[in-house]
């Protein structure tokens, strides 16, 4: 964990990785599927709105988590970038 808050890295747009989007997906699917379960089985009310909204920051957070992972190490197995022309 760093020591230190980059404000930089936190607060810019970052372009999903192909590896990352089906994780984004699965944490979409899956909130959706629970926010369906939670419609379907609380009387519709203050603390349902809240368990909505709660899961929809759930869902931010773990987003968030993801755009802010590190790059995966290059590995032998990698190929080496092309230089542009």
């Amino acid at each position: 964990m760093p020591k230190f808050i980059d404000v930089e890295n936190i607060f810019m747009y970052h372009e999903p990785r192909l590896d990352q989007i089906p994780r984004y997906e699965a944490i979409r699917a899956a909130a959706k599927d629970f926010a369906n379960v939670l419609i379907a089985s609380t009387p519709v009310c203050a603390d349902q709105n809240a368990a909505i909204r709660l899961l929809r920051e759930s869902v931010m957070t773990a987003n968030a988590a993801i755009a802010l992972e590190p790059e995966p190490e290059a590995t032998e197995a990698d190929p080496e970038p092309v230089p542009a022309s």
